[in-house]
């Protein structure tokens, strides 16, 4: 394995000071952790959080806007916003006002709202997609979508960009073998099938990869983020996005854009922003303000295809959909937080912000000359342990250095800034300011200076 940091002697005991100090900082976390272990694994409600940097997670006691505090009473700045579930900020007050409101009248009725006809007509004039559907996640979206276009297409296959990322769904936990073949992605957990019987793996930014896969024949979609956010930023080529539209109209693939991290880009994703024309549009996380939802958008000629192949007498047994899907406090939490809270406006704000986050980012790079680059999509930015912006998942996930990262995590933490954990991803809120970017800035050279000086 190599190392972007070669001092590993100094890395591990930069760690081991910050770790002491988080240890002895944050004494009611700790209690509040081992009390937790009693019950749940890891201590967690879910078994992810147990990879943040420390011997214990942080426990929150409260959170509004950009900001949040622990049960030691200390303050962070949040750049990870729930890992964009809280893009919007913590409990925005339009948002809450619509939940408390919704909740008086009722939860869930597996029936619908007008705020559902509200919501369709929004999320189609900022995607350019007229019908749509909703779920209580990406991933459920994702699922949905994989099933009806296979259904309609009458092809086995699916086809996703190496070290992609769209939630758990089984066919796309693959990644690309030296020889380009499909294999399953390391710690796969009980996958259930072989993922050749699913799956066709193709690199980011490659449209002759992407042609020989379609050419095939097999294929019935191409699944993919306009740009790839959970393996490191990784930017589409200029025509990169245009060419994948163009072959999945050749090869009559179904062009499904996840945009649910790169909504970041503005209030109709990149999506919007790149003129783009996908047969489907998944949304999750952030919408519904930090409630559970997710959302499809569909074209006229896709949605024809699946209602017209569909059957009414078992349409709620063929694997799509469910009991809480769409329901009422979600669907008031997406029209307040879309139509109050995650505004045109508040996106330029966003992005301005990130610009400067990056530059920021970009001078402590310039200062000590390292090989480190830094890459935004709209209100998030990334930097990563390479001298260049990768071009696919293989170069981004060959600049891992997992040790470096959660020392640089910690030491964030221990001076009141929370970065998206496993990555180097900072997030901006319509509520972050010149304040929490200043702490970013404080913390990151400081970092740097230990490791380098």
């Amino acid at each position: 394995m190599s190392f972007a940091y070669a001092d590993r002697e100094r890395l591990d005991a930069l760690y081991r000071e910050e770790n002491n100090r988080y240890i002895s900082t944050h004494p009611r976390s700790r209690e509040a952790h081992e009390a937790a272990s009693e019950g749940l694994v890891g201590g967690v409600p879910m078994i992810w959080m147990t990879k943040w940097p420390g011997p214990f997670p942080l426990y929150v006691e409260k959170a509004k806007g950009a900001r949040f505090h622990d049960l030691d009473g200390l303050e962070y700045s949040d750049f990870c916003l729930g890992d964009t579930g809280a893009m919007c900020g913590h409990a925005p007050d339009a948002t809450v006002k619509a939940i408390n409101k919704q909740a008086h009248k009722g939860l869930t009725y597996m029936l619908p709202t007008e705020d559902a006809r509200l919501n369709s007509e929004l999320l189609g004039r900022r995607f350019g997609l007229p019908k749509w559907q909703f779920t209580l996640s990406a991933t459920d979206a994702n699922r949905h979508l994989l099933r009806y276009a296979r259904h309609v297409t009458g092809r086995p296959l699916i086809a996703v960009h190496d070290y992609c990322y769209h939630g758990t769904v089984d066919e796309t936990f693959a990644v690309m073998g030296d020889d380009g073949d499909t294999l399953p992605r390391r710690d796969n957990v009980g996958k259930p099938i072989d993922l050749h019987q699913t799956t066709k793996v193709i690199p980011y930014n490659d449209l002759e990869a992407a042609e020989r896969a379609f050419a095939t024949g097999e294929i019935a979609a191409m699944l993919m983020e306009p740009a790839l956010t959970n393996i490191g930023i990784v930017l589409p080529e200029p025509g990169y996005l245009q060419g994948m539209q163009e072959l999945c109209k050749k090869y009559d693939v179904i062009w499904i854009l996840d945009e649910t991290h790169t909504i970041s880009a503005g209030p109709g994703g990149m999506t919007a922003r790149e003129g783009l024309e996908p047969d489907a549009v998944v949304l999750g996380k952030t919408i519904g303000g930090g409630v559970p939802v997710g959302a499809y958008g569909l074209t006229n000629e896709l949605a024809m295809r699946i209602a017209t192949s569909t059957h009414l007498e078992s349409i709620d047994v063929g694997g799509v959909g469910g009991t809480l899907a769409g329901n009422a406090l979600s669907m008031a939490a997406v029209r307040a937080t879309l139509n109050k809270v995650l505004t045109p406006l508040a996106f330029e704000h966003m992005e301005e912000l990130a610009a400067k986050w990056v530059k920021n980012v970009q001078s402590v790079i310039d200062e000590f000359s390292l090989p480190w680059q830094v890459s935004r999509i709209g209100c998030r930015g990334e930097y990563s342990f390479r001298p260049t912006a990768p071009k696919n998942g293989r170069e981004a996930a060959d600049a891992d250095d997992f040790e470096l990262q959660q020392y640089l995590q910690l030491h964030a933490i221990n001076r009141g800034v929370l970065m998206t954990p496993f990555h180097n991803i900072a997030l901006m809120s319509p509520e972050t300011s010149e304040r929490d970017l200043k702490r970013h800035s404080k913390h990151f050279r400081e970092a740097v200076t230990a490791l380098f000086s």
